[in-house]
Parts: structure tokens; C-alpha cells; sequence
């Protein structure tokens, strides 16, 4: 059990298509001893799409980790001053989060328990799932990337010819990230396939 002991904030936000991947990465987070604490975007909390309902992403999550997901910025502001978690996932990372947070925009859950968190030095990972990564997002993920105690799970384009700007991180390695990120290193290398 590599994460006995470890506190994660897991914040999923609006890349709906990539939530089914996301869920048994949670479960392996609890299967390795973490205690999950899941932080939900507006567009998570508030959207129905095609790839599931809102009810259907809350119930997997409370079943998942035995808490219900933090939905509101005042309910995500403790994760600072309260120092709740050890580490705060942001998986999947949308270009619209990963924007905001390089430009220090605090207006979702999602934001607020990353800038909380960020504020007491302590590590933010960063797993992305963005259309334009390589686009107009190409600056902000530059940003991030140079930011202290902000990580990213490994990288790659997920669609080279068909989406040539998108990018998707390799899910597989999150837990590997968290484990690096909390001796303040950088999961390498950051640029794989995935």
C-alpha cells in the first residue's frame, strides 16, 4: 500500500468523455491506502451529457471513496487553511482549468482547493485531458509547467493527425506522479505516448 497514510483531493472537472477512465484510478487510490477526498467542477456537478449524468459521477464517487464530492468554492476554501489533504489531483484536467489556474482565476471547487492548496507549498498535479494543448492552451501549459509545486502526469498527443493540438495525459500514471511529486520531483519523462 504505497499511499498509506497520504490525504489526496482528487478534482475532476469538465472532460466528460474521460470520466469513465478516471473512476477505477480513484478506486486504485484508496486500493493503495489513500483517504480520497473528491472535489467536483461546475460542469461535473452541474451537466448531463452522453457520457453519463451528474447523479451517475456523484454516486460512483461517494461509492468510491465514502465521502461525498466537495461541489461549492466555500466547501473547497478549508483545503488550505485546514491543510486537508496532502496532495491535490486535478484529473481530468480540462484547457479551461489548466487556463485558469495559470492565470490565477479562482472560480470554481476545482480552482479554489488547487489555489488552497498551492498557498501552503505543497504539491498540485495536473492530468491533462485538453483539445488545444497545443494550441491556444500552448502558453498557460508552458505556465504551469514552470511553477512551483505544480506537476503534470506524463503527457502526449492522443490524436496527432486527427486533433494535432490536443493532448491527453497517461491516466495509468498518476499514482506514480503523486509518489514523485510529494519528494518534489517531476514524474520523467513528462512526453510520452498515450
Amino acid at each position: 500500500m504505497r499511499l498509506k497514510g497520504v490525504c489526496v483531493g482528487f478534482a475532476l472537472t469538465g472532460s466528460h468523455c474521460t470520466l469513465d477512465e478516471i473512476m477505477p484510478k480513484i478506486q486504485e487510490l484508496v486500493d493503495e491506502g489513500a483517504e480520497v477526498f473528491p472535489i467536483v467542477s461546475y460542469a461535473v456537478d452541474q451537466i448531463d451529457t452522453r457520457y453519463g449524468t451528474v447523479q451517475k459521477w456523484r454516486d460512483l464517487l461517494k461509492q468510491i471513496t465514502g465521502k461525498e464530492p466537495i461541489n461549492t468554492v466555500s466547501g473547497a476554501e478549508p483545503v488550505g487553511p485546514q491543510k486537508m489533504v496532502d496532495v491535490v489531483v486535478i484529473a481530468p484536467c480540462t484547457g479551461n482549468t489548466m487556463a485558469k489556474l495559470a492565470n490565477g482565476i479562482t472560480d470554481t471547487p476545482v480552482l479554489m482547493a488547487a489555489k488552497a492548496h498551492l498557498r501552503n507549498q505543497r504539491p498540485v498535479i495536473l492530468a491533462i485531458s485538453t483539445n488545444d494543448g497545443l494550441g491556444m492552451n500552448a502558453k498557460n501549459l508552458g505556465l504551469l509547467l514552470n511553477t512551483k509545486n505544480v506537476y503534470m502526469v506524463p503527457f502526449g498527443q492522443d490524436s496527432p493527425t486527427g486533433k494535432p493540438n490536443s493532448l491527453k495525459s497517461r491516466m495509468d500514471l498518476i499514482i506514480d506522479t503523486i509518489l514523485q511529486s510529494m519528494q518534489g520531483k517531476q514524474l520523467q519523462p513528462i512526453l510520452v505516448q498515450p
